[in-house]
């Protein structure tokens, strides 16, 4: 067990690092490629902060763990919602733009429901087994796609009105050869603390007498969410709550559409102990958040509704303990 928790803590601290330096390597080469400061944040480091997810779910798949790469994104995406924004919200209030009401949170609400969808399968063609199969994971690929296009298609709308946002000049370029090294090393990182990562998952998973699924849901869906949550609560506290909520945004499409969508590419993935009852909580904190921006005071997450999907988040781990 101790092994199990070294492997656990070490995957954990090489995944951060090396999804850390991944995302400056690659925003220092995209931003000397030409692409707007936008255009970085709304890619290259949104997929940064999944790339933890993207990594466990994808060798957990490989490795036959499909509990742990399913519940991996489940728990991280509930986490995102009702953790990391009812958390930032009690820090400081979050105002909420027209354009994320109307657009991107529906995204997030959507990507939550296709997932509830093809959690139940075997309600629509009288299979044994709920499962996300490689052709549910390529028409996930497909919805991220789309989901790219727009993206790209506002940051060259946004850059048209806005010279400003063509810039990048204001911060320093790292050298080519170091954006280079950081790239290698924030993937080497990713890969070898992912491995180690899901290895000691499983192994206390074992030890303890519960699924991967349960693991997924809790631990490590918490510790992949760790630079979410350090992003958010940071910049709550430097008054860009933009940001926290484009960050927490951005990881919950990218963590059912890229992340599952990659995962059951490689090999099916059964759902398992990840169940009707998580898919639900993920599509209601969903939709709870939408309904929060718009209702009490308009457009903007207020302390009091920011401590109850706090509060939802502790009622959920309550009851995945109590059950396990």
């Amino acid at each position: 067990m101790i092994l199990n928790i070294v492997f656990l803590i070490l995957g954990l601290v090489l995944i951060l690092v090396g999804a850390n330096a991944l995302t400056d390597g690659a925003s220092s080469l995209a931003k000397r490629w030409g692409m707007s400061d936008l255009v970085v944040g709304l890619t290259i480091v949104a997929f940064g902060t999944s790339a933890p997810e993207l990594v466990i779910s994808v060798m957990s798949a490989v490795d036959g763990n499909a509990g742990l790469a399913i519940g991996n994104v489940v728990g991280s995406n509930i986490f995102n919602v009702c953790a990391i924004i009812g958390i930032t919200s009690l820090v400081r209030p979050m105002r909420i733009s027209k354009s994320i009401l109307t657009t991107d949170i529906p995204l997030v609400i959507l990507s939550a429901l296709v997932l509830l969808t093809m959690g139940n399968t075997s309600l629509l063609d009288g299979s044994k087994t709920n499962m996300l199969t490689r052709v549910d994971g390529i028409i996930l690929l497909l919805f991220f796609m789309v989901f790219m296009h727009h993206t790209f298609s506002s940051a060259r709308h946004a850059a048209s009105g806005d010279p400003a946002a063509k810039g990048g000049e204001s911060k320093r370029k790292m050298p080519v050869w170091k954006a280079w090294l950081w790239v290698a090393g924030g993937l080497a990182g990713l890969i070898y603390g992912g491995d180690k990562f899901v290895d000691g998952a499983s192994g206390i998973a074992a030890g303890l007498g519960v699924s991967d699924a349960v693991i997924g849901l809790t631990i490590v869906a918490a510790g992949t969410s760790l630079p979410e949550l350090a992003t958010s609560i940071t910049a709550a506290l430097k008054g860009k709550t933009g940001i926290a909520l484009g960050n927490v945004i951005g990881s919950n499409i990218f963590n059912i559409f890229l992340v599952l969508g990659c995962a059951a590419t490689v090999r099916p993935l059964p759902f398992g102990a990840v169940g009707n009852a998580d898919l639900l909580i993920l599509t209601a904190s969903s939709l709870l958040f939408w309904i929060f921006g718009c209702v009490y005071k308009e457009r903007t997450i207020t302390r009091r509704e920011g401590g109850v999907l706090a509060a939802c988040y502790v009622g959920y781990m309550a009851w995945l303990v109590a059950t396990a």
